[in-house]
């Protein structure tokens, strides 16, 4: 009774295993079922070819027992019309024999015909079956493949959740962050891309006026002007248009 239990706890273990490995991947089983399938049909058809045979060494005998037959009727005319009636009751008991056997052999090949037939007509059904089975796992195969990549783009849709508290808002967080921190970079580096431009541009200004104040000075000293006329025009330079313009009208 032990051992009884023991043999049934283990046989449930067993097909427990079997029934996980034949549900882990049911396109390989109905795959191994299959190609199982084509190994017994290709069996079949060996063991038919070999039926053939010898559907066709009993036609053979048939055909020669007949050949017999009409060969035996021909001489025992041939005989009967010599009057030779002895000779000829000697070949119509060879003739009996031979009709005797062919109705044999006729009958065999009978038999034998039907069967192969019938196993033929199996054959072909079980190919067309095949042919069944087989679209029936590439379609299978297909839609398995599609309800799985339907079910994984379903939990990814679920995955794109821009809530702060998943993963994924947080990996968006820290990559705004590092967009806000790279432009505050180029921010500052603009802003203190100005600075000194006040000195740059007062000494771009101190430098013309030296400039003005050398020509006017080689100016005086070659001649071309007076010190007083020198003085006057950088006098109206310095103050511009529109101020010297002012005080020519006031001392008029």
């Amino acid at each position: 009774m032990i051992f009884g239990k023991f043999w049934s706890a283990l046989r449930a273990q067993l097909n427990k295993v079997a029934n996980l490995f034949w549900t882990s991947d049911p396109i390989a089983q109905m795959q191994y079922e299959y190609d199982h399938a084509v190994a017994q049909l290709k069996e079949g058809r060996e063991g038919l070819e070999q039926y053939r045979a010898l559907v066709e060494r009993v036609t053979r005998q048939v055909a020669g027992g007949q050949q017999r037959v009409a060969s035996l009727e021909a001489q025992i005319k041939a005989y009967l019309q010599a009057n030779d009636r002895d000779t000829a009751a000697k070949f119509a008991l060879e003739l009996k024999k031979a009709k005797d056997e062919l109705a044999e052999n006729e009958t065999q090949l009978k038999m034998h015909e039907e069967a192969y037939n019938n196993n033929v007509t199996k054959v072909k059904h079980a190919s067309g079956k095949l042919a069944d089975v087989r679209n029936k796992i590439t379609k299978y195969d297909a839609e398995l493949k599609m309800s799985r990549a339907e079910a994984e783009m379903a939990q990814l849709a679920n995955s794109f959740n821009f809530d702060m508290t998943t993963d994924f808002g947080q990996i968006e967080q820290v990559i705004g962050d590092k967009i806000s921190l790279n432009r505050a970079k180029a921010r500052v580096a603009a802003d203190l891309s100005s600075e000194g431009l006040t000195d740059l541009q007062h000494e771009q200004s101190m430098e013309k006026v030296m400039a003005d104040q050398a020509l006017r000075d080689f100016e005086v000293q070659m001649g071309l002007v007076t010190p007083e006329t020198a003085q006057v025009s950088g006098a109206t330079k310095e103050l511009g248009p529109a101020t010297a313009a002012k005080e020519t009208t006031g001392s008029g």
